[in-house]
């Protein structure tokens, strides 16, 4: 690659971004991967970022769900050539120190988040742009089966490993009734999710008329909030939900989901927060021996086991996907993003 420039999804000022010509990513350390884009995505992340913008540089590029095409390696990379067709974590880990060996590639010293700037780590371009930087390639990437197209492969890094791991802390048996908070993107994957992993009925607690018809149509009770409680009784004989997973975040998606599990069972919050404190309802947790996790999907870890589920037809994250633009439309998709007109848009190049 000879380019000099690329166009790219850059922040501009609280819920505003803009295409822009910024200079062409290129390899930089000999474990980088340079990865032509062919599918981003915008991510809730995303516009939470441009909600909540006081620590986001103006002109970060954005973006941290992708797929793409391998344009050029470094030295040190070894476990891909150019023209194998990819897709990536949302964040980098080095692969090798203490936490990557145990899976926990999160903690990692050299964790760095695409296209957040410096919220998540040290600052790394996005991806929603017509190349992208991969440190640590032989970690990150991972090769995608000819089964799995790019629209579903953009998928695996951020939504469907969070999913994965929302339900994986549950602990849930086959038939356990599982209550998701939140119908947006990882709300409705999360709920496919727990069907696939074997979930008895899956609640979908949410206030949008028009997710909770998405939510049924794709296998889940939907339910408003104010019904939750009384629909998961007459389920569970009055136990409540085994497992519920906050995929909201701050004190709402918390206390609701403490407000639907049953006595002993499990809450675990995959939703961003951004407030530093929640008063835990300490004497009922104590009582009830309930038990409170919090997760973040690691594709670095789990990326083989979200992979089979999808490439065996067992979990279609697609009729989650509004519609797929033109990456030339990505400012209107923030926009209707941002207005609630839409569930999730892709970006195609």
């Amino acid at each position: 690659m000879n380019k000099t420039q690329m166009k790219a999804v850059v922040f501009t000022g609280r819920e505003q971004v803009r295409i822009e010509l910024v200079p062409a990513a290129k390899l930089i350390d000999p474990d980088d991967v340079l990865v032509r884009i062919t599918r981003s995505a915008i991510c809730g992340t995303d516009l939470g970022l441009l909600r909540h913008s006081h620590d986001l540089a103006l002109g970060t590029i954005l973006g941290h769900e992708y797929a793409g095409v391998i344009e050029a390696i470094g030295p040190g990379v070894r476990g891909f050539r150019p023209g194998d067709r990819v897709a990536g974590s949302d964040f980098v880990a080095c692969g090798r120190c203490w936490w990557c060996r145990r899976g926990d590639h999160w903690e990692c010293p050299d964790r760095a988040f695409f296209g957040t700037g410096t919220i998540f780590g040290p600052a790394l371009n996005g991806a929603q742009a017509e190349f992208l930087r991969v440190p640590h390639g032989d970690v990150v990437l991972q090769r995608l089966p000819d089964s799995v197209s790019d629209d579903v492969g953009v998928f695996l890094g951020d939504v469907l490993a969070t999913g994965y791991a929302a339900i994986s802390r549950a602990e849930i048996l086959p038939g356990d009734t599982v209550a998701v908070i939140g119908g947006g993107p990882v709300g409705q994957l999360t709920s496919l999710m727990a069907q696939a992993r074997g979930a008895g009925p899956v609640v979908l607690v949410e206030p949008v008329e028009s997710r909770r018809a998405r939510a049924s149509a794709l296998g889940s009770i939907a339910v408003a909030p104010e019904d939750a409680r009384a629909l998961l009784d007459s389920l569970t004989d009055g136990r409540g939900a085994d497992a519920v997973i906050d995929a909201v975040g701050g004190a709402i998606g918390l206390d609701s989901s403490f407000a639907l599990t049953r006595r002993r069972g499990t809450v675990v919050s995959i939703g961003v927060h951004h407030q530093p404190s929640w008063p835990l309802p300490v004497q009922r947790a104590f009582d009830d021996e309930l038990t409170l996790r919090f997760a973040i999907g690691d594709s670095m870890r789990d990326r083989d086991q979200v992979t089979a589920l999808v490439a065996s037809g067992l979990l279609d994250p697609m009729p989650v996907v509004t519609r797929v633009v033109p990456f030339d439309d990505a400012v209107e998709a923030y926009a209707e993003l941002l207005a609630q007109r839409a569930l999730k848009i892709t970006l195609a190049l």
